[in-house]
């Protein structure tokens, strides 16, 4: 029988998460003033790179003609241990270099691979190296490390993986490819946004790093009141193109580029996404007007709504002074979140959809005639789709769970913080929905309780909160199971 390496995958993206923490190193030669942070990399990649081989190496196990539905606990396992490792791994320059203490650079290393932005660094005294690094983990984050392995390696759990780290759609028959296209695609937006951000005014270091964190819905900035500083009209205007593509479902992004615009206007999350934006725009508008003359106003609200629907997290001032109501919307809109299958965080836009949609069809139900049968469908990016009560089943149990660990993680701030309701409410909603926008609660000095609160927001906010419970799961099982088995053959 066929042997292959039980380690392979799990071995390979260690060596993946250890290229990428070395990545920085390379932007030493334009900086060589910074060489002495080179050791904070090289050592974890280094260590990452030598643990993913002796994986590959020393782990064998036979293959096996396993159920799917095993194939799927075990890809679940796979991208939960992936993204642990890599947490844990991408910390290491934080701390080796001494830059913050270890539950600092864990939240760090946390907010930048989920993309949620939140920080508690001082970047206006952080060196090149760290605010490059800082916006690279957030687009290779937002891109995932299970799409980025598929690119060079495919085998049986490839499609399982490419799912569980939440992205549902391939429009190509070759998984490999669809993965290549996508990292092609957003290689272009990436020197397009530069560009863009370069002819808007924007110095080319901070626009590199600007457009990664964007296209990423990321929010990490090299400024220290966000985009905000630049006090620029058409730098907001780039940023929230990129932001919005990076909101927007893979899949649909790759109709957009083949130029298949009239099934991109069919789908139903493109047109919520517009309708929802538009609403939020008019309405948090109209509620700044209290505090702001109108074209200010609405210069912000434009901005901002965008920045949390999109769960981008960049900001143009603080919301300290905002009214309630529009800061009322923001929560809103950080719950909500992006497209389904993008680089977005939030409950997805596709959900929130369907809710409404099931909403309406049973209201209508009990209002028609009991011999009235309907059968009611949405468009996806793969076409158009029948609301079955699978997908029924999924949304509800999905939100239902998204808004208890919300509730939860709330009230849990309000302890750990000693904070008023509506700013936990903020803050959580901004790192269960990996949005990176704050009240003020997160930064240098914020205590390693609410770290470590918001810290499991953000991981349970980018992994879809049932890999991690699934995969947690799975895992005390198989340990119980060893330990079990050693007890046995020593008794």
């Amino acid at each position: 029988m066929k042997r292959i390496r039980k380690g392979n995958v799990c071995g390979q993206l260690m060596i993946l998460i250890g290229i990428l923490v070395f990545m920085p190193v390379c932007i030493l030669i334009f900086y060589p003033q910074e060489m002495h942070y080179a050791l904070s990399f090289v050592i974890p990649s280094v260590i990452s790179i030598a643990g993913g081989w002796l994986t590959c190496v020393l782990f064998v196990e036979k293959e096996s003609d396993s159920p799917r539905s095993a194939g799927q606990r075990k890809s679940m396992r796979i991208v939960l241990f992936t993204w642990l490792w890599g947490i844990a791994i991408g910390a290491f320059p934080f701390l080796i270099s001494g830059q913050l203490n270890v539950i600092q650079s864990l939240f760090e290393s946390v907010s930048g691979w989920t993309t949620t932005g939140l920080s508690v660094m001082d970047v206006s005294i952080t060196s090149k190296i760290f605010l490059f690094y800082r916006s690279f983990m957030q687009y290779c984050g937002g891109l995932g490390f299970i799409m980025m392995i598929i690119m060079l390696v495919n085998d049986r759990y490839s499609m399982d993986l490419f799912n569980a780290e939440g992205h549902p759609d391939k429009l190509m028959p070759n998984l490999g490819r669809t993965a290549r296209m996508i990292l092609l695609m957003y290689l272009c937006f990436l020197g397009a946004g530069t560009i863009a951000y370069a002819i808007a005014g924007m110095p080319v270091f901070d626009g590199i790093c600007h457009a990664m964190c964007s296209l990423s819905t990321g929010g990490f900035s090299t400024k220290l009141n966000s985009i905000g500083e630049y006090n620029s009209f058409a730098i907001e205007c780039v940023t929230v193109v990129l932001m919005l593509l990076g909101t927007t479902n893979f899949a649909v992004l790759l109709l957009a580029v083949k130029g298949k615009w009239k099934r991109v206007i069919q789908v139903s999350e493109v047109r919520f996404m517009f309708i929802l934006l538009a609403i939020s725009i008019l309405l948090t508008g109209c509620s700044l007007l209290s505090i702001m003359p109108v074209q200010d106003a609405f210069r912000h609200a434009f901005f901002n709504t965008a920045s949390a629907l999109s769960t981008s997290g960049y900001a143009t001032m603080s919301y300290a002074n905002w009214p309630s109501f529009a800061r009322g919307m923001l929560i809103l809109l950080m719950l909500v979140g992006g497209g389904l299958g993008s680089t977005a965080g939030g409950i997805k836009l596709t959900r929130v959809y369907l809710l409404i949609r099931m909403v309406c069809l049973n209201i209508r139900k009990k209002m028609q005639p009991g011999r009235c049968v309907e059968s009611p469908s949405y468009y996806r990016a793969q076409g158009k789709t029948r609301i079955d009560d699978e997908v029924c089943l999924d949304t509800v149990g999905f939100i239902g769970c998204y808004l208890f660990i919300y509730i939860c993680g709330t009230m849990a701030l309000t302890l750990a913080c000693h904070c008023s309701l509506d700013e936990a409410m903020f803050e959580f909603a901004s790192s269960l929905g990996t949005v990176g926008l704050s009240i003020g609660l997160t930064g240098p000095v914020t205590g390693s309780a609410v770290l470590l609160i918001e810290m499991a927001g953000m991981i349970l906010g980018r992994l879809e909160i049932f890999i991690v419970i699934v995969g947690l799961c799975r895992a005390i099982q198989s340990s119980a199971r060893f330990f079990r088995n050693c007890i046995s053959k020593r008794i």
